[in-house]
C-alpha cells in the first residue's frame, strides 16, 4: 500500500492556492479540470516530499444560480502537518500575509493556522525545538484550530 494524498474542499481556489502555494511554499504538481462535473481538482506536494500530496478540489457554483455548498468549519477533517525549517520565520510569513496565528509557536516547535477553507495546518519545526522567542513567546492563542 502506498499513500497518495489528502483531499479538501476548497471554497476560492485562488484564495486557497496563495496560502498553500504562496504562503506556505508547496508547488502545484498537477491541475485537472472537469467542465461537465463543474468541478477542478488542483493538486500540491512539498519539496521534501512529492509523492504526499494535497488535493484541492473546487466545486464550480452551481450552474442554475444556486447557492453552493456550505462546507461548515471544517473542524470534522482535523489538520493537515508540514515539517518547517524556521516554525518562526514562517509564522511571520504567513503572519504578513494576513494568516492568523491560532496557536503561535511559544515552544518553538509547533504551530497552527488555518487555510482559507478553515482547514487546521499544523506547522513542526525540522528538528529541535527553536529557543523561545518574542513576540511568540508571549502571544495568545486565537480562535479554534
Amino acid at each position: 500500500m502506498k499513500y497518495l494524498h489528502s483531499m479538501i474542499r476548497v471554497r476560492d481556489l485562488d484564495a486557497t492556492l496563495r496560502f498553500f502555494r504562496d504562503g506556505l511554499g508547496l508547488a502545484e504538481t498537477r491541475r485537472r479540470e472537469f467542465p461537465q462535473g463543474r468541478y477542478t481538482l488542483v493538486f500540491l506536494a512539498a519539496d521534501e516530499s512529492p509523492e504526499a500530496e494535497v488535493e484541492l478540489t473546487h466545486n464550480w457554483p452551481p450552474a442554475d444560480g444556486s447557492a453552493p455548498e456550505d462546507y461548515g468549519s471544517a473542524r470534522n477533517f482535523g489538520h493537515l502537518a508540514f515539517r518547517v525549517d524556521d516554525i518562526y520565520a514562517t509564522c511571520a510569513h504567513l503572519q504578513a500575509m494576513g494568516v492568523t496565528i491560532n496557536r503561535p509557536p511559544r515552544d518553538g516547535h509547533m504551530a497552527f493556522v488555518r487555510s482559507p477553507d478553515l482547514i487546521s495546518i499544523e506547522l513542526l519545526q525540522k528538528g529541535d525545538a527553536l529557543p523561545p522567542a518574542e513576540p511568540w513567546r508571549s502571544m495568545p492563542n486565537s480562535g479554534v484550530w
